[in-house]
């Protein structure tokens, strides 16, 4: 199993916070964006990720990241010349995917909770085709919407944004899909927004009986960081859980070592090379509390 981060986009939601910088490159709360994401992989145990984004920024990811050696994976990279559509995630990283089943994953989506690891490592192994996540929202219309029956899981239908959805369902920016994505994304054609649609790519899956649901389990938050508002808000729950319970979201390089890519010694290793913030003094005294 292979990863991919699409962290590409114009943010202009954001706008002028996306003047001269990603989206997710911006902070939520003491980290940035793409943290969480790519820890989202990392706890799945995906040691190989390429992260996708526009020209201008790559090179700031490569900065921030690196090879992914320091965490124990491999870390790649490519570029989106200009946003065509999710699935041409796989047609930028076709020599990366190759032969072997792919994790997407939008870098703007915060996924925390309870069961969330082990709902993506059994869905990752129990693919046969195309999984999606789904949680139910206040405004589905704001998403791609799945329909399926509540008893059995049998996916219905998948819709993008629809005026009157189905379901209270949406679909989250996670999804996972075998090795014939590839030849499958070749054959979409652009929508009437001239982009490549996720949910057309995904309807391929369904029309072949190739598609899964799994339902977030109720303890499970996902947030969407691509607005103002949501950004806001996902920086207040960030540090409201961060202060209550002690431990940190989203800090990969603890999550590295608890999955075991790296020993005590790297992390310390890595600790020591951070300047001094309140991020290396939780990482210290994780390493102590290791220790003893």
């Amino acid at each position: 199993m292979k990863g991919i981060i699409l962290a590409g986009g114009q943010g202009t939601r954001l706008y002028p916070c996306t003047k001269n910088v990603n989206k997710q490159l911006l902070p939520v709360y003491d980290k940035p964006q793409i943290y969480y994401s790519l820890n989202v992989l990392i706890l799945a145990g995906i040691k190989e990720i390429l992260v996708i984004s526009n020209p201008e920024y790559i090179e700031l990811y490569e900065q921030l990241l690196g090879d992914g050696s320091q965490l124990g994976i491999k870390i790649a990279y490519a570029v989106q010349e200009a946003p065509r559509g999710l699935p041409e995630a796989f047609l930028i990283g076709e020599s990366f995917i190759g032969d072997d089943d792919v994790t997407l994953i939008l870098g703007d989506n915060l996924l925390h909770g309870n069961g969330m690891t082990s709902s993506l490592t059994n869905a990752i192994k129990n693919n046969t085709g195309c999984t999606i996540f789904g949680t139910r929202v206040k405004d589905p219309r704001r998403f791609g919407v799945v329909d399926f029956d509540k008893t059995t899981g049998e996916v219905y239908s998948i819709e993008e944004k629809p005026n009157n959805p189905k379901s209270n369902y949406a679909i989250i920016g996670l999804y996972i899909f075998d090795s014939s994505v590839v030849s499958k994304a070749k054959r979409l054609k652009p929508s009437s927004r001239g982009e490549l649609e996720i949910v057309d790519l995904q309807r391929m899956y369904l029309n072949e009986n190739k598609l899964s649901l799994v339902n977030l389990y109720r303890g499970t938050i996902w947030l969407d960081t691509g607005t103002k508002d949501s950004l806001v808000e996902a920086s207040t729950f960030i540090q409201i859980i961060q202060r209550s319970k002690g431990q940190y979201v989203g800090c990969i390089e603890e999550t590295s070592y608890e999955v075991g890519n790296i020993n005590l010694k790297e992390l310390k290793l890595l600790t020591d090379e951070m300047p001094k913030s309140d991020y290396k003094e939780y990482l210290e005294s994780f390493i102590e509390d290791e220790r003893s």
